[in-house]
């Protein structure tokens, strides 16, 4: 790993006490099975969101009868909550709950922050396509399939997701000789 020094303000407009140092890392692409289980996470945290809001709203505006109305406008605050989580916690952390449990991160692949219009054309657009025909949902093997793990939302939003940086800890392992087998 190297250590090198970036600063481009005049010296004169320098803090002395400023240890702003980059680091150069490696960071391992997270595969298929990874993101799927992550996902899974949060579609359990996304429904559970939307049972607490709709529960409760179901029972105040007393909607009884299921019409192909309120199915409708289900499914549109359904897709709005997902959108808005998704794309909250992708741009506030590089992750959402499923990825933070799973030790993966969403990271820009050509910027060091993701920008918004990274997050959203990964999250809302990429989700969208993904999520708009049933089949079109099996886009997302082609994570499994990509050398860079990268699927299409991947692509439009130009990110990729990558293990986080993990901590390590250096040993002395002693190997002893083998010994010669009993005849």
């Amino acid at each position: 790993m190297s250590e090198d020094i970036h600063n481009e303000e005049p010296i004169e407009n320098q803090d002395i006490n400023s240890s702003d140092t980059t680091e150069e890392i490696t960071i391992l692409y997270a595969g298929f099975w990874m993101r799927f289980w992550a996902y899974a996470v949060d579609s359990i945290v996304v429904w559970s969101i939307n049972g607490v809001l709709f529960v409760p709203l179901m029972a105040l505006t007393g909607v009884a009868n299921v019409t192909w109305g309120t199915i409708a406008l289900a499914a549109i605050v359904v897709s709005i909550v997902s959108f808005v989580y998704f794309s909250i916690m992708t741009k506030m952390l590089g992750q959402t709950l499923g990825k933070l449990i799973f030790g993966i991160k969403v990271y820009s692949y050509d910027k060091e922050e993701l920008t918004w219009l990274d997050v959203i054309f990964r999250e809302v657009v990429g989700r969208y396509l993904h999520q708009a025909l049933p089949i079109l949902f099996l886009l997302y093997t082609i994570v499994a399939f990509s050398p860079e793990k990268r699927g299409v939302h991947d692509r439009l939003g130009n990110t990729f997701v990558g293990l986080e940086p993990r901590r390590s800890k250096k040993m002395i392992v002693h190997h002893h000789p083998t010994q010669e087998p009993l005849t």
